[in-house]
């Protein structure tokens, strides 16, 4: 068995992202104690951000013809698809930036799309695999809050990954995670360890069930 994560926080320290998914890490692990786990940040070790654009233009190139940019994009593309193909469960942490995806997952997302493998019509690698995202938000966003519908990440995500992709996915979301950074979100705080508690919860479930 092998567990792929994939982290997009821009932070290390100090991510809620990163901390919710090691939990679904530490359950994988506990039962794959010797199993091998493929990381990769893209948050910290970011793609070149005209990977996406190079590989995908250099479809419609014949190989011999393509230039030395497209060459690198189309072998990155097919790297990063291997690297969920070899994968028996995947991981993915993808905080919610400006009331959007971040930067980081969909140039990832993009430039794994950009692989001819994953062309419309084409067989579905990834359909079945089990997969948790996990996402966290700074603010609250739930119904009858001012800012609810401005997660603009989540439904996207969940329509990439579980849709496009087909893979079995789970989702952990929590929210107000500045309580403690932003003084205007202060009197959350009881509702913030709330929703982090049960996030760690269902965390720990799916990281006990990957793969199911």
């Amino acid at each position: 068995m092998s567990l792929f994560r994939l982290d997009a926080s821009i932070r290390v320290e100090g991510s809620h992202s990163r901390e919710i998914a090691d939990i679904v890490e530490n359950e994988w692990r506990a039962a794959h104690p010797d199993d091998p786990i493929v990381r990769r940040h893209i948050g910290v070790d970011v793609l070149p951000p005209t990977a996406w654009a190079d590989a995908a233009w250099a479809r419609y190139v014949a190989p011999e013809k393509q230039s030395p940019a497209q060459r690198a994009a189309v072998a990155l593309a097919g790297g990063l698809l291997d690297e969920l193909v070899g994968a028996d469960a995947l991981l993915f942490a993808v905080p919610l930036y400006n009331y959007g995806v971040s930067q980081h997952f969909k140039t990832w997302v993009d430039t794994v799309l950009a692989d001819t493998r994953m062309a419309a019509g084409a067989p579905p690698l990834l359909a079945g695999k089990p997969a948790v995202l996990v996402t966290v938000r700074g603010g609250g966003y739930g119904p009858g809050t001012p800012r609810a519908g401005w997660d603009h990440a989540t439904p996207w995500m969940r329509r990439i990954l579980a849709d496009v992709w087909q893979l079995d996915l789970e989702v952990v979301e929590t929210e107000l995670t500045l309580v403690g950074v932003d003084p205007n979100l202060d009197r959350f705080k009881e509702l913030a360890g709330e929703m982090r508690t049960r996030a760690e919860e269902l965390a720990r479930q799916h990281g006990r069930a990957l793969p199911r």
